[in-house]
């Protein structure tokens, strides 16, 4: 069994983060967004426009354009973008059976499947961006404590090695979506 994110849905949930630690600092251009979480451009583009046709975002077209959240981060749920992103968390496939879940009735292990997947759910819906957010920023915050990096702009920099140039990694969010395999 694996419990991930699509790429798609990563990326969303990276790029919301990074919306909601720049909330009310005004646009934010997608390159920088890309640049700060990592996140490829072309498919970057892709999910920002998945984020402002379902309400989530605003864009702003020009040279001075860029993003911004419709509302505050605290209104906006990890439940909300994960599924924008990758669709509703559903139990699919009959853990027993190997057939759509449902269509045959049910097996012994449905129920309790899906309770859990009730509790992740319930979960994720009661998680909000704005407590993303300051979590994001205290990791980065004691990870430069620790001499890993000083962050910037949601991204943690480790300190230069004398062979290797430094380089940005992500500040990323796991966060998980069921997908059983038998």
């Amino acid at each position: 069994m694996e419990i991930t994110l699509s790429h798609r849905g990563d990326y969303a949930v990276r790029a919301v983060l990074d919306l909601s630690a720049h909330y009310g600092m005004g646009l934010r251009k997608a390159r920088e967004i890309a640049e700060a979480m990592r996140i490829p451009k072309n498919f970057l583009s892709l999910i920002l426009a998945d984020l402002v046709r379902e309400g989530i975002l605003d864009a702003t077209a020009g040279r001075s354009g860029g993003y911004v959240l419709t509302r505050p981060p605290q209104e906006i749920s990890l439940l909300q973008i994960v599924e924008i992103a990758d669709g509703e968390i559903a139990l699919k496939q009959c853990l027993l059976r190997g057939i759509p879940c449902g269509s045959d009735g049910y097996c012994a292990a449905h129920d309790e499947w899906a309770a859990a997947q009730g509790a992740l759910t319930r979960r994720l819906a009661t998680t909000n961006f704005a407590t993303l957010a300051a979590a994001n920023a205290r990791l980065l915050g004691t990870r430069a404590a620790a001499g890993v990096g000083a962050p910037a702009e949601g991204v943690d920099q480790p300190a230069p090695s004398p062979t290797t140039p430094s380089r940005r990694q992500s500040a990323r969010t796991s966060t998980s979506r069921v997908v059983a395999r038998s």
